[in-house]
């Protein structure tokens, strides 16, 4: 029940209409970025710098250099075709500030293999390429050409969360993966 005034119902604060420094919950940032709230929770078991408060309940509460962060993730990610791993590298290599000013617009990544400063073929490890994606990553629908329509290519990213999910699931109940069918 929406309360009253005399100009009529008021609507409810969207994430939008928060201060810049406020605290997001993770519906919020999942709208913000437009991902599943899974995929942040996967995330976070893949990133260790992703640190949300938590309060009763394990309810999670984001500051606003972790929503950059996750910003700056999901453009390597899904934008640049960086694996999780690739993205790992980059977070120790250049540090946490790098990839929050990838979020906030101000830094672009190098040019493929740039990141893999060292690599003896200087390639693109890292990175992910149609027809090569490395386990437990995304392909970028740019790397797939018309392949792929972007709706076909989000609920696959969707599914490809959800199978994860599983599979963390499955691990931490004890499955071998002997047992775990891939």
């Amino acid at each position: 029940m929406n309360p009253t005034s005399a100009l009529g119902p008021r609507e409810p604060l969207r994430a939008t209409d928060k201060s810049p420094e406020a605290f997001r919950t993770i519906s919020e940032v999942a709208d913000d970025l437009d991902l599943p709230q899974h995929v942040l929770r996967f995330w976070e078991t893949r990133f260790a710098q992703i640190k949300p408060l938590k309060r009763g309940g394990g309810r999670r509460y984001y500051r606003p250099d972790d929503v950059e962060l996750l910003k700056g993730i999901r453009h390597l990610l899904y934008g640049e075709g960086y694996t999780i791993k690739g993205v790992q590298r980059i977070l120790k290599e250049d540090g946490l500030r790098f990839v929050q000013s990838i979020g906030r617009g101000e830094q672009s990544v190098a040019p493929p293999g740039a990141a893999e400063r060292g690599s003896a073929d200087g390639g693109s490890e890292g990175r992910v390429s149609a027809g090569h994606a490395a386990e437990d990553e995304a392909v970028p629908s740019e790397r797939l050409g018309a392949a792929f329509a972007a709706e076909d290519l989000a609920r696959l990213k969707l599914a490809l969360g959800e199978l994860l999910e599983c599979e963390r699931v499955l691990v931490s109940l004890g499955s071998s993966d002997d047992e775990i069918p891939r």
